[in-house]
């Protein structure tokens, strides 16, 4: 029997309504960052012995990551924002289509239950509509460190070559820094035979994050954060009690909402080095903002418009690149936003130009000139990002606002409306009376006054 949710379709007949023009004032809390706990809830399979994650966040996708571990055999006690996972019993090593399908995390699964067991089958995976994320860096590394691969008909199935029950170290050089490979390897590596070089690895906070609860579990990695990460693999892993770093593109989003209504708020907890990029391009644009141990203060003032280029990190991170545009519609000036990680990635530009806002598009690179205003309307997300920023921009309009799509949304934000409206945005999860897709729309009478738009 599937493990499985009838959340997605459920979010699907609901939006949120936002009375626009808002301030924000207060404290928020961040959440456990989605990013790291849906790894790290993978990384349990490398080990017998029970694991305990803390500050994991309730969101859908990490729901259905549970769901997969679950059909793995795997036993979960949810309490609240801990879980506590036992692996020692797994006994199926095919994951479901009908889960893998719909969570671009769970084809990391890979790495971890080839070193375990020596082989593994996977699903190719699903996840949001932003264009190409080749698996190619996963499935060359993996080779090199001695799997035999076969794809046919969207399925993915790997086994150690020859008799050895163990992968080998290697030299693996990546062409360029995917944070699903460099984790998919690390997690891998770990209980390869000898040492493994990953060269030009990425240096998210959340490929460190892994590598930290690894090593509390007895593994043997080094220079996480740089460029080349160096794993000595061991013989097995143990249990152990990790906590979840805070998630730094809710963190982002909050703060870009700040500055968008030129308010002041105060976020906590956070690690402020994760959030390095988006802090410099927000005190460029014009806020004023106060690091202090966990805590960030932001203090919002007349927008400037500045110019991003998104980039792995230590660079500005993709997944504010929507939010941050919702911004710069409102700036003084022009700006320019350039998309360098994801080719499909600006699905939110017609849909604020349809509010008011002039960007011209080319390709992946946005031109902006700001404007004083724009008009609340009906708007459906089309991924989780792009959701986030067009409730920022609902709550920056002139007018009512329905956000749908929330099936999106709640992969990646934690109860996101709540936070809202405790700093003090009129905002409201509502059970749409039409049923609304990303493919057509039609228009409710009470909401005549309203401007309507599909998604692309």
């Amino acid at each position: 029997m599937v493990c499985g949710s009838k959340k997605k379709s459920y979010l699907k007949s609901q939006n949120l309504k936002i009375f626009g023009q808002g301030k924000v004032n207060g404290i928020v809390e961040i959440s456990g960052a989605k990013n790291s706990a849906l790894v790290l809830l993978v990384a349990t399979l490398l080990t017998n012995e029970r694991i305990i994650l803390e500050n994991v966040p309730r969101l859908t996708d990490i729901e259905k990551m549970e769901n997969i571990l679950k059909n793995l055999g795997v036993n979960l006690v949810d309490k609240n924002n801990k879980l506590e996972i036992d692996s020692k019993n797994i006994s199926f090593k095919e994951l479901p289509y009908e889960l893998v399908n719909g969570l671009r995390a769970s084809f990391f699964c890979i790495g971890a239950l080839l070193s375990k067991f020596g082989e593994a089958t996977v699903p190719l995976p699903g996840g949001c509509k932003i264009g190409s994320r080749p698996i190619d860096e996963h499935i060359n590394g993996l080779k090199a460190l001695g799997a035999e691969i076969i794809i046919e008909e969207g399925i993915v199935k790997a086994k150690i070559k020859g008799k050895k029950n163990k992968l080998h170290g290697t030299n693996i050089k990546l062409k360029c820094p995917s944070v699903g490979a460099t984790e998919t390897l690390i997690m891998a590596a770990s209980l390869a035979e000898g040492r493994t070089i990953i060269e030009n690895a990425a240096r998210e906070p959340e490929v460190q994050d892994l590598c930290h609860m690894l090593n509390k579990m007895g593994a043997k990695i080094y220079n996480s954060g740089k460029q080349n990460i160096i794993i000595d693999g061991v013989n097995k892993l143990g249990g152990c009690t990790h906590k979840v770093i805070p998630d730094r593109i809710e963190a982002g989003t909050f703060l870009i909402a700040a500055a968008a209504t030129s308010s002041t708020i105060r976020i906590s907890p956070v690690i402020p080095n994760h959030l390095k990029a988006v802090i410099n391009k927000l005190q460029e644009s014009g806020s004023e903002i106060t690091i202090k141990d966990n805590s960030i203060t932001i203090k919002g003032k007349e927008i400037k418009g500045v110019d991003i280029n998104t980039a792995p990190f230590p660079g500005f991170p993709t997944d504010l690149q929507a939010p941050f545009t919702a911004l710069m519609t409102i700036a003084n000036g022009e700006s320019k936003i350039t998309e360098t990680i994801f080719e499909n990635r600006m699905n939110h530009i017609h849909l604020l130009n349809k509010m008011g806002a002039n960007i011209k598009l080319n390709k992946n690179v946005a031109h902006i000139k700001g404007v004083k205003t724009i008009k609340g309307m009906n708007l459906v997300g089309s991924d989780l990002r792009s959701s986030a920023a067009l409730i920022i921009a609902g709550i920056i309009a002139k007018g009512i606002s329905r956000v749908y799509g929330l099936e999106h949304l709640d992969r990646g934000y934690e109860n996101f409306e709540s936070k809202l409206k405790t700093l003090g945005i009129e905002i409201t999860r509502e059970l749409s009376i039409e049923n609304l897709s990303e493919k057509e729309y039609k228009i409710n009478p009470e909401l005549e006054e309203i401007r309507h738009i599909k998604a692309a």
